[in-house]
């Protein structure tokens, strides 16, 4: 039987915790200014029914009782692909590799948008790992 827990995106639920900043991918350059923040696919209602659904617990985590929270941050590009994945914070026993997994194959988001144009953009998220 598997061991419940919850995962809990309080950023996500409250509009905080996602930001953004200067980024550089494949040449595209964004400014800390937009007009338009990424979306996930589905939105953020299907972001985080995508999250709850994808993301499993690793068993070492469970075994040693591990819980918190991961920063990741990630660069949604001009395409609204996922790359430059990185954990900011983390907390071992493979929730930091778990977390990346999931938002690295996350699908395709709608991209930021400066007066109308795709702008490659930086996000931060933290995914709360919970028993």
């Amino acid at each position: 039987m598997k061991t419940l827990f919850r995962v809990a995106f309080f950023s996500l639920v409250l509009g905080v915790g996602l930001s953004l900043s200067n980024a550089v991918q494949a040449q595209e350059t964004v400014k800390s200014q937009v007009d338009e923040m990424p979306v996930p696919p589905g939105g953020m209602g299907g972001f985080t029914e995508y999250m709850m659904k994808n993301l499993t617990y690793p068993t070492a985590a469970k075994e040693a009782g591990t819980q918190g929270m991961v920063v990741v941050s990630f660069v949604v590009n001009t395409e609204g692909k996922v790359g430059s994945l990185e954990v900011l914070r983390g907390i071992g026993k493979g929730c930091d590799e778990e977390a990346v997994r999931v938002i690295s194959n996350s699908g395709t988001w709608t991209p930021a948008k400066i007066e109308g144009k795709s702008v490659a953009s930086k996000m931060t998220l933290p995914v709360q790992f919970k028993l």
